[in-house]
């Protein structure tokens, strides 16, 4: 049996009867590995990991704990860039509008109800001659470069929509991804004759159309102002309230 046998030691199970009939000695037992070996192996290969030469935080001197300290600080500083480079070409992206746009009662559903995913959209409804629309006009094209990611845009009213009465200019229709989310009517809106830019911008943070640097309404800096038209301002949140 013993000229046939190629390897005594291999675990076959020819060599187990061999062992069982005591031609062949048992198999030697293998050496069992206790924790600190284990735990011996575990440093070896992170060190191996990382570099041999590497030291841990405890044994680095100062002048190797500054280096590393820079090293973390270029890391999370790079971070940081790629993270404000991403959010730039994003808003470079989404920043594609910046202008008051004449639109069509035909091209409403499309610039309007079908604008897209996440857009805000103004719509300005006016009459030449009528100088509150003037006024608000002016103050929207200002808005409109400043707020490029949402889209503004105007139509005079009756060839918007048939038979629009003049005593409801201007007109604000604000909507989100095609839906109205509110409407501003009358000449007394934002103020009226006295309206802002501010005023205008105030209203449309108010509803998450644009996002102001404005701490406050600019019409409680403007006490004379906001007295004199306080019975206008009521007439036009009755209107706004009776649209919505």
């Amino acid at each position: 049996f013993l000229s046939i046998m190629q390897d005594p030691d291999a675990d076959t199970e020819w060599n187990d009867i061999l062992r069982a009939k005591g031609i062949l000695p048992p198999k030697p037992k293998e050496a069992e590995i206790t924790e600190d070996q284990l735990l011996a192996l575990a440093e070896e290969a992170i060190q191996r990991l990382h570099g041999k030469n590497e030291k841990s935080v405890e044994d680095m001197s100062l002048e190797e704990l500054d280096e590393l300290e820079d090293e973390e600080s270029e890391r999370i500083a790079q971070e940081y860039r790629a993270k404000r480079i991403a959010e730039m070409k994003e808003l470079s992206q989404r920043s594609k509008f910046g202008d008051l746009v004449d639109i069509t009662a035909k091209e409403y559903k499309q610039e309007v109800n079908e604008a897209g995913p996440g857009i805000w959209v103004i719509v300005f409804l006016y009459k030449s001659g009528i100088p509150v629309c003037s006024r608000l006009q002016q103050h929207l094209r200002i808005l409109a470069s400043k707020f490029r990611t949402v889209k503004f845009v105007q139509s005079i009213s009756t060839n918007c929509i048939p038979n629009y009465p003049d005593r409801n200019l201007p007109s604000i229709f604000v909507y989100f991804e095609g839906d109205l989310k509110k409407q501003f009517v009358g000449p007394s809106i934002f103020g009226g004759d006295t309206m802002t830019v501010d005023d205008v911008e105030w209203a449309l943070a108010g509803l998450g159309a644009v996002e102001t640097e404005l701490e406050e309404n600019p019409r409680i800096r403007r006490p004379a102002a906001a007295a004199s038209n306080s019975v206008h301002r009521g007439k036009a949140m009755d209107s706004e309230d009776d649209d919505d």
